[in-house]
């Protein structure tokens, strides 16, 4: 047998004595992607089947139609027929729901498994599904971006110090406990107090922002900044107060992190208090809460970030009609704020009882047009996620920040 172009496939290899053995390489998109153009035979190809069985979770998870695996803008399709299609049937396929349009797959050998890869645009985004003979069946939401540069962790970059608090119990969300977790930049002096950004559903951007902040910080693009990553209260279940916390437009949120979370924050290090100091940031419910806090507290709060925010009326009480799509109509009415704002979204994003999401966050950017903010807009084709907003989550920083050290006072507090 030649397995030489495809070592990957196998599982052992003997190497310097009987005894002792090494695993392959995991297959992965990039080498399933040389696999398939170097148009495996024989052996080779049923080989590369079974490495592809171990790879998306076995022959079984095959037959369903499983999510494809991405690695940035490549994505990696595979499925296993439980018999053989008709020798005039056309190739399995992954379609596209919107234009129909059809990603033929490639058959491994006398196999019943067929993978594809193949390399989107950035910014691609479509809904699909798999077709094979008369089945329609898996499918699910595709979104690729590129990584920002600035989101990858760079050699030679002082990296700050990422901490899980003790788990809180609010006194202003009575009954509730969450999670949450603070990072302190390397640059951070107990003699000079630091600006502070709040990030909601914090257990999501934990693992990708301190990477971020790091290299801004190094270029001097953003100050030292500590980072609050919080997760929802829950009650009787983790995070089961989310809604009540984030799509309310009362102080309450605001109010917890000054009386609560920030003075636990400054028992360790030192925090700044003026407004342009101050940034909070989140997505969906998390992004209209964000601007809540900031709309509630501008003295407090002054840059927010929003990505796929839910201006719409989930919390729409007793009257139905009291929840975050009144934003558009209050920035228009109420006198301008010193707020500066981030409005990240989608047009593939929600639609639903509550709202359109996309046509919400448009029409709350007309608003801070016609009201004279400093705002900026970032639209795509993505849906209900922050992967666009993390995309561009670097530029945005630097787009939140860009005037920080000409406008922040000396004073800390």
């Amino acid at each position: 047998m030649r397995h030489a172009a495809f070592p990957f496939v196998l599982s052992l290899c003997v190497v310097a004595a009987p005894a002792q053995v090494r695993t392959q390489p995991t297959l992965t998109v990039k080498n399933l992607e040389a696999a398939l153009a170097a148009n495996p035979h024989g052996d080779d190809a049923t080989g590369l089947a079974d490495a592809i069985r171990t790879a998306f979770g076995g022959r079984n998870a095959l037959l369903r139609g499983l999510p494809p695996k991405i690695d940035e803008l490549t994505v990696a399709w595979a499925i296993e027929l439980a018999e053989p299609l008709p020798a005039d049937a056309p190739q399995p396929a992954v379609v596209r729901d919107v234009g129909n349009m059809r990603y033929p797959m490639v058959r491994l050998g006398g196999t019943n498994v067929y993978a594809l890869v193949r390399t989107l645009s950035n910014g691609t985004a479509f809904t699909w599904h798999y077709e094979a003979g008369d089945r329609r069946f898996g499918g699910s939401q595709l979104e690729v971006w590129a990584i920002h540069p600035d989101s990858r962790e760079h050699p030679g970059v002082p990296k700050g110090t990422l901490r899980q608090m003790p788990p809180w119990d609010s006194q202003i969300f009575t009954g509730t406990k969450r999670d949450w977790w603070v990072y302190v930049p390397a640059q951070y002096r107990d003699d000079t107090p630091a600006a502070v950004m709040v990030f909601q559903d914090g257990n999501g951007p934990r693992a990708w922002v301190p990477t971020v902040f790091d290299n801004l910080i190094a270029k001097g693009e953003m100050p030292p900044t500590v980072g609050v990553f919080l997760e929802p209260g829950g009650r009787t279940n983790p995070r089961d107060n989310r809604s009540f916390e984030y799509d309310s437009l009362s102080d309450l949120y605001a109010r917890f992190l000054l009386e609560e979370i920030l003075p636990e924050v400054e028992k360790t290090v030192k925090l700044r208090h003026d407004p342009a100091s101050r940034a909070i940031a989140g997505q969906s419910s998390g992004g209209i809460c964000a601007f809540t806090v900031a709309w509630q507290r501008p003295n407090e709060f002054s840059k927010v970030i929003s990505w796929t925010g839910s201006f719409t009326n989930i919390a729409a009480g007793s009257d139905l009609h009291s929840g975050g799509h009144n934003y558009e109509a209050l920035v228009r009415r109420v006198p301008k704020k010193p707020i500066r704002i981030v409005v990240q979204d989608g047009s593939n994003d929600l639609d639903n009882v509550n709202g359109n999401w996309f046509l919400a966050n448009q029409a709350l950017a007309k608003s801070l047009e016609f009201a004279g903010y400093d705002y900026r807009t970032d639209w795509g084709p993505g849906f209900h996620n922050y992967l666009h907003g993390r995309a561009i989550f670097p530029d945005s920083l630097r787009w939140l920040w860009r005037d920080y050290s000409a406008v922040a006072p000396a004073a800390s507090r």
